[in-house]
């Protein structure tokens, strides 16, 4: 399957704005850009535009998920990566997305601005599965040019399956891409399907330094696919996608894997041991297993716990409006004395909710 037959063809025959750094290259007399020849006191190298695609980082995000580079796009975190999709491969008012609520709500929010139909097929309660007789059924009626599925899933914690995902892709082939957004896989005991894309073309996998590399503030991500894919993207692609300290700071991550592996295993016992204190308290009447960095559990009247949580200064998230997730609020792991203080506020939280 060649994925360019899904892409617009405007966008297929679209020149590229050709940027100043782009031609830059090696040249020691930088004249084309209209930038400020003088450089700020402190903040050196700041006067100059970055590289439009930033050779370093993209050979250290390469090695990092096993790839070659030209099978990486670095983007400003994964939401970018959303927006190109959706603007490459959906045009308005003809083609359509489809998500799997509930689900990450930037999928919908990005599809509507871009002007594509949104096709919905919820995640069947109570262990939130695909539907994939409803999946292959919206394929054969709609015109999906997208499916976004999302493994762990926000805002559940689960793992898709290596069935359910292998039988999406089974479906799509020919018929639309498969955008598996891994965002939470590290702390996930499932491997990665970055590994995989030799053997499906019509897979794209959407990765960030946002959270098991701690570098949300920077907003550094990246999408892995086909590099008939990653070139068609790098067209549409803002002339300037990262500025240099974000891309300073990727490269700083990207060397301390001893940083990385600490944080990840903290944030799994911290989860196991958040899950087990939740499960015990009464007024909690479920816990979703989760294999990210947050739990979603439910309560009994859950606009007010959020509310008292908030009045307290603890910020969890109100999931109950979503599909599916009625009752639900999700807490992220955070620091041990921000995850006493959160239980600590829930006690007093659910001791006022369900008081007689």
């Amino acid at each position: 399957m060649n994925p360019l037959s899904l892409a617009r063809p405007e966008i297929l025959t679209l020149k590229p704005y050709g940027s100043a750094r782009r031609e830059a290259g090696l040249a020691p007399v930088l004249l084309n850009a209209n930038e400020s020849p003088q450089p700020r006191p402190g903040l050196c190298g700041l006067n100059r535009y970055p590289e439009p695609r930033p050779q370093a980082l993209v050979r250290a995000l390469a090695e990092s998920y096993g790839l070659p580079p030209e099978r990486v796009l670095v983007i400003r975190g994964s939401d970018e990566a959303i927006d190109l999709l959706l603007r490459a491969f959906c045009a308005a008012g003809r083609d359509a997305v489809l998500i799997c609520p509930p689900t990450f709500g930037y999928y919908a929010v990005s599809a509507a601005i871009q002007g594509a139909a949104r096709v919905e097929v919820p995640l069947i309660p109570p262990d939130f599965r695909l539907d994939r007789t409803g999946i292959e059924r919206a394929l054969r009626e709609q015109p999906i040019k997208l499916i976004f599925l999302c493994s762990p899933n926000n805002p559940t914690g689960g793992v898709l399956s290596e069935e359910e995902i292998l039988a999406v892709l089974e479906m799509a082939a020919d018929r639309a891409l498969v955008v598996l957004d891994e965002a939470y896989i590290e702390f996930a005991a499932a491997p990665s399907w970055s590994g995989r894309l030799d053997a499906f073309p019509q897979l794209a996998i959407l990765r960030t330094l946002s959270k098991a590399h701690g570098l949300a503030g920077a907003r550094v991500g990246a999408l892995l696919a086909d590099p008939r894919v990653i070139g068609l993207l790098e067209r549409i692609l803002a002339p300037y996608p990262l500025p240099a300290p974000s891309i300073e700071a990727a490269l700083q991550a990207l060397s301390d894997q001893a940083w990385l592996e600490r944080n990840i295993a903290y944030i799994r016992k911290a989860r196991q041991e958040l899950a087990e204190a939740l499960a015990a308290r009464e007024g909690v009447l479920r816990v979703l297993p989760s294999e990210a960095n947050f739990l979603a559990f439910a309560v009994a009247r859950p606009k007010e716990v959020h509310e008292h949580l908030a009045a307290q200064g603890v910020l969890v998230r109100d999931l109950s409006r979503q599909p599916g997730m009625e009752g639900f609020l999700r807490v992220s792991v955070g620091r041990p004395e921000e995850n006493a203080a959160f239980l600590a506020a829930l006690d007093q939280a659910l001791a006022e909710t369900i008081a007689p």
